[in-house]
């Protein structure tokens, strides 16, 4: 692919195409980089038992990156007790495992509609950690 003249002092990120400077190490933007580094981490979840304290060191990031995760909802811990951090829901305060609201207030948010998500691992195993899939065809 050949780059317009204006972005000759730029290359382009292998991924997205987003304009990088010639300077910049990687082939991947950092938006790029992360989505590479957690499928990677996805995966070694779905192999492996590990808790967030194990996930952070075997891939040399910070706790606060896997802890944003599963903020977000997209890993959580395999069982509903979350015993290694205390996260809890934003709106009732009780323990959750991911995300930031309970299924109770994510249903009672959600008008009342019955709240479901598809894990890719079935063993459960308290303080360890799963990849949550919204693909049904993975079950």
């Amino acid at each position: 692919m050949k780059q317009p003249e204006e972005l000759s002092n730029y290359k382009l990120c292998t991924m997205c195409g987003r304009a990088l400077p010639i300077s910049y190490e990687k082939d991947h933007c950092p938006t790029c980089e992360d989505d590479v580094l957690f499928k990677e981490i996805r995966e070694y979840i779905r192999t492996h038992d590990v808790t967030e304290f194990e996930l952070a060191e075997i891939f040399h990031i910070p706790q606060n990156k896997v802890r944003k995760w599963i903020k977000e909802g997209r890993i959580e811990y395999v069982t509903g007790e979350n015993k290694m951090m205390n996260t809890r829901c934003q709106r009732c305060g009780v323990p959750v495992s991911f995300g930031t609201l309970c299924p109770n207030c994510m249903r009672t948010m959600n008008g009342g509609k019955e709240v479901a998500y598809i894990s890719a691992s079935k063993k459960a195993d308290s303080n360890r950690m799963r990849y949550l899939s919204n693909d049904d065809s993975k079950n």
